[in-house]
């Protein structure tokens, strides 16, 4: 698991003082707000409205989570952001339980888990979309295999096809490396590429996309499959929607027009509608200056007409930043 926080330097004796003197005039005031030592609980839709807010979940988002928490906090004095990993899944049950204010999740929210934050929060999950993702292939950097099509990726995954040779390749086993089940990235992969079918059994999974890339870069029969924003030291191959159809490498063109078959947006879920510093933390995130964090990351920005999706995914609820996905005709 991934983790990150930033910490206020200790106060001196007069500033600890002074601290504790403007706490109590905020409180005669009737300010209010969870802030460090504080005995409110995270989880709660205004998560932090005196500064203090806890992201959790995708492995794949961490890093991206992670350069939004400094971008946002260099430009919000006093604000006090921490992030964490674990996977989608486990994001989304932090939510459910109220350990987190925000769940970082590479998939939609699920009927199962919506109906689940309803009866234990008597809330209903407010999803922002926060950036676009072109759900990568990876294979080493010397494979020979130029590109595939998803129906060939399908039956590798699935183990099917379990030497390159049945793909126009050498004549080397396949050796396949998968995320862990809790993975948002897992999920998408298995619905919208195996069609809800299982993993071969001899699929290596691994905790987190790093270690899928870090295994495929030293390994010359490997394949695996995560975030475009992690694709360093491997080779991404075209993929083509369908048999005869040419392929399509995973470059924001491509992913934002749809064009390539696994794209898919990234999102933060909130119980209830957010309030406070969740709420401005939010809209930050899909401004100009938060977009530019999500391309520094190597993910995509979202697009202001909002892309299609050739695997028919379409969001389970509107976003602050409005866009629809919309499959081809």
């Amino acid at each position: 698991m991934h983790s990150f926080r930033a910490r206020s330097a200790h106060l001196s004796l007069s500033a600890a003082l002074t601290a504790i003197l403007a706490c109590a005039l905020l409180a005669c005031s009737g300010g209010h707000g969870r802030n460090e030592g504080s005995t409110e609980s995270p989880g709660t839709a205004s998560a932090g409205a005196g500064g203090s807010l806890s992201l959790k979940g995708s492995d794949t988002m961490v890093i991206l989570a992670q350069r939004f928490a400094e971008g946002y906090m260099a430009s919000h004095p006093g604000a006090v952001l921490e992030v964490s990993g674990g996977g989608s899944g486990t994001g989304v049950a932090a939510l459910l339980n109220g350990t987190t204010d925000i769940a970082n999740a590479s998939r939609p929210m699920n009927d199962r888990e919506r109906a689940q934050l309803t009866e234990l929060r008597h809330e209903s999950p407010v999803e922002t979309r926060v950036a676009l993702d072109a759900l990568a292939v990876y294979v080493h950097q010397d494979s020979a295999i130029a590109s595939l099509t998803i129906t060939q990726l399908s039956a590798i995954f699935r183990g099917e096809i379990t030497n390159w040779s049945g793909v126009g390749g050498p004549d080397a086993p396949i050796v396949l490396y998968s995320r862990e089940n809790n993975s948002g990235t897992y999920a998408y992969f298995k619905e919208h590429v195996l069609d809800d079918a299982d993993f071969a059994a001899t699929a290596q999974t691994l905790p987190g996309t790093a270690a899928v890339i870090n295994a495929v870069a030293h390994d010359p029969n490997g394949i695996g499959y995560g975030g475009i924003g992690y694709a360093e030291g491997v080779r991404t191959l075209p993929l083509a929607a369908t048999a005869g159809a040419a392929p399509v490498a995973p470059t924001l063109e491509n992913a934002t027009s749809g064009v390539y078959p696994i794209s898919r947006f990234l999102y933060m879920y909130t119980a209830g509608t957010p309030t406070g510093t969740a709420a401005d933390f939010l809209a930050w995130v899909v401004t100009p200056e938060g977009q530019r964090v999500v391309e520094q990351a190597g993910f995509y920005p979202l697009p202001a007409d909002g892309p299609m999706d050739p695997m028919g995914t379409e969001p389970t609820g509107p976003g602050p930043s409005e866009l629809e996905l919309t499959p081809p005709g």
